[in-house]
């Protein structure tokens, strides 16, 4: 049965059955991440006829945002907390890697970027201005309880390479990037 009807009176359970209000900032970090999750989902099936492989590389962020989602949502003094899953900082150096690779394709930047130049870069800002909030939400939450810096790495790295991604998606097809100049 999908409905509980347990979270009626505006609380919700944590893994490990501890009960807090829908507004917790635990709640909050987790649920951006799990929002920013299902936008990636969309992204990556706009990516779904592309060459290059990024519809790969956003189904193995889309599982690493899953083991984050699941970390912020287990208080991390609890015994189920050290049996999940972990982020390796190794998630970190391959987003860098991947940064890397798109940014060699790309022309040299002098202006912001606005987001936009085709459907698909549009929704890679979409993505990152998430990431970025999802970002702010654990750092929120890290002023309170103890969130492991891999978290946070793989977050601001993570925005980094949907931007770059942005813009790969829409100078690859010989699109203009919008620029802000003024």
């Amino acid at each position: 049965m999908i409905y509980t009807k347990t979270g009626d009176g505006g609380t919700t359970s944590l893994v490990g059955g501890t009960r807090v209000s829908k507004d917790d900032k635990r709640v909050e970090a987790y649920g951006t991440v799990d929002e920013l999750n299902s936008h990636i989902g969309l992204l990556a099936e706009m990516l779904h006829s592309e060459p290059g492989g990024y519809r790969d590389e956003l189904k193995a962020v889309q599982r690493n945002l899953f083991t984050l989602q699941t970390l912020l949502a287990t208080e991390e003094d609890s015994d189920i907390y050290a049996r999940l899953p972990q982020l390796p900082l190794e998630e970190v150096e391959i987003l860098e890697r991947q940064i890397d690779t798109l940014s060699d394709q790309l022309p040299k930047l002098h202006n912001f970027v606005i987001a936009g130049g085709n459907l698909t870069g549009a929704q890679c800002h979409v993505c990152r201005t998430v990431c970025r909030r999802a970002e702010r939400c654990v750092v929120t939450l890290a002023h309170e309880v103890h969130v492991d810096e891999s978290i946070l790495r793989y977050l601001n790295r993570l925005s980094d390479y949907l931007f770059v991604l942005g813009r790969y998606a829409v100078v690859s097809k010989g699109q203009p990037e919008y620029l802000y100049t003024n």
